[in-house]
């Protein structure tokens, strides 16, 4: 039954982890509540399971790789919600929830490697993989693109010749107004974040069918993309706080898309992503 539990409150970390955006980059009190209780049910079961899971064993410490993934996401959880009693900092959540989820979800999958029923299911999931992954690179890449569009149809309004002077800006009549680039460069961020979030949970479930096992956690590929959806996050969040907009939000997405490169350049040191390899 501990694998029950387990996967009971991976399910509601999950919950938890998309009510905490709306909570946090936009202040909805009905979204923190939401949170808060998703995310202590999701401790609760995820406590039950642990105790239980240890008894069964008669011990007392966790051995192995998933059980030691699993009691680390519970401390994570314990301690977001430590912070959040002393202080009320339910931003943090939007660090802790989502890293709690990935350290439950691959234990909640079983003590065994997880085998697909079929190639055509298999085939499915890495399509879903790639295709997530991909949306998200094309939204980041769109919102650079409106960044930088954004920039030079600042400069230019900001040069505007006198009455006989002449412009040396390219004609750019032509550029949307500031206020659409800037909500063109938000949304599509908005919209990646998501893509790369499910590409990342899909990936997890993907590997553990392969023999790499825990390995695949160390290749340079996979660290890179989890430190890009960190930055990601901490973009998003800068935003919204800070309520950063114009050329500071301009410089901060092209900041993202060059993470990103760095990720896609990771594929010549990788081991399980490298373009070509057989």
């Amino acid at each position: 039954m501990y694998l029950f539990w387990l996967r009971v409150a991976v399910v509601l970390y999950a919950a938890s982890t998309v009510a905490v955006f709306p909570a946090v980059l936009y202040r909805v009190e009905r979204w923190r509540q939401i949170c808060v209780h998703l995310a202590s049910l999701g401790f609760f079961f995820h406590f039950v399971s642990a105790v239980e899971m240890l008894y069964l064993a008669h011990r007392w410490l966790p051995v192995g790789v998933r059980e030691v993934e699993s009691m680390l996401g519970l401390a994570v959880a314990a301690a977001f919600f430590i912070v959040w009693w002393l202080y009320d900092a339910i931003s943090l959540g939007i660090f802790a929830l989502p890293a709690t989820f990935f350290l439950t979800f691959v234990p909640a999958l079983g003590p065994d490697r997880y085998t697909f029923p079929s190639d055509g299911v298999r085939m499915s999931w890495l399509v879903a993989h790639i295709a997530a992954l991909f949306a998200a690179y094309a939204a980041l890449g769109f919102s650079m693109l409106a960044s930088l569009l954004y920039l030079l149809q600042e400069r230019r309004l900001k040069s505007i010749p006198k009455a006989g002077e002449d412009s040396r800006m390219l004609p750019l009549d032509w550029l949307p107004p500031l206020d659409t680039l800037e909500r063109i460069a938000h949304s599509t961020l908005e919209f990646g974040f998501p893509c790369m979030t499910v590409g990342l949970v899909i990936g997890a479930v993907l590997v553990q069918e392969t023999p790499l096992g825990a390995a695949y956690f160390r290749d340079p590929k996979v660290i890179a993309s989890f430190i890009s959806w960190g930055v990601y996050v901490f973009l998003l969040l800068v935003r919204r706080s800070a309520g950063l907009r114009g050329r500071k939000a301009a410089w901060l997405s092209g900041a993202v898309v060059v993470v990103m490169l760095f990720v896609w350049a990771s594929n010549l040191v990788s081991h399980v992503h490298r373009f070509g390899a057989p």
